[in-house]
């Protein structure tokens, strides 16, 4: 008996991302479920396309990320945290124009999910929260400071999580480590790139192991960049420059 499962991350309000992701991701018959690792919104300016999107979907569990829970906080007149100062203007925007009918969902998504898996223990979660600071709001700072790509550091980072699968976002480029116990992995952002390829990967796990098959989904992001200028985006130049490689202006 495998289960094989598609996990993504770090969408950012990209719908033509997601959408190249999805399409591939639905063309492969093997796949039961998707995993969504939080920052569905904030950065890209698709918001609504994408959250109706997501959360039309069956077979689909999410958890949250610090971009979700910024836009909420703001939503609910609740403090916003202080290490996001440069991302408010921004995050403001985004709250604005989200569909308020999707708050509930936003709302109800968990910070971790720890389930079992034909016979191996899994661990999905934005990144690493100390145990006391799970419960802590998003002004709080509860997501751990990130740390290099390394398998060290994620072993360190995450001490104490015995889960012989770990998926995890929240620092875009792609993780894949395996220790003699424990596979790490995140498959990199979907959404933030500096080439137009959207990142996702697709887990099989048996009795026997945990396979991983990172890919990426080609796609045209010409009029996506471009909507930045056109929507008037706030912090548009540093987004563009950052999180997606300046590529208009190459």
């Amino acid at each position: 008996m495998s289960r094989t499962f598609a996990m993504i991350t770090d969408i950012h309000g990209n719908m033509p991302a997601l959408r190249a992701a999805l399409q591939e991701i639905d063309n492969d018959h093997e796949v039961d479920s998707i995993y969504c690792l939080g920052d569905l919104i904030g950065i890209g300016p698709d918001t609504n396309e994408v959250l109706g999107t997501l959360f039309a979907r069956s077979h689909m569990s999410f958890v949250s990320g610090n971009h979700d829970e910024a836009v909420l906080a703001i939503i609910k007149g609740e403090a916003y945290p202080e290490s996001h100062f440069h991302s408010k203007r921004h995050h403001e925007w985004i709250a604005e124009r989200l569909d308020k009918t999707f708050l509930p969902m936003l709302e109800q998504m968990p910070r971790m999910i720890q389930t079992d898996m034909v016979g191996q223990s899994m661990l999905f979660t934005h990144y690493h929260i100390a145990d006391d600071k799970m419960f802590k709001p998003i002004s709080m700072d509860p997501f751990s400071a990130i740390v290099e790509p390394s398998l060290p550091n994620l072993e360190r980072l995450f001490d104490g999580y015995r889960e012989s699968f770990i998926g995890f976002g929240h620092h875009h480029p792609v993780h894949y480590f395996r220790s003699d116990k424990q596979v790490f992995v995140n498959p990199g952002s979907l959404g933030c790139n500096n080439k137009p390829t959207a990142r996702y990967a697709i887990v099989t796990v048996n009795e026997q192991g945990i396979n991983v098959e990172l890919k990426e989904a080609e796609y045209d992001n010409t009029a996506f960049l471009a909507s930045y200028g056109k929507l008037d985006v706030p912090e548009r130049e540093f987004i563009l420059r950052v999180f997606h490689g300046d590529q208009l202006r190459e």
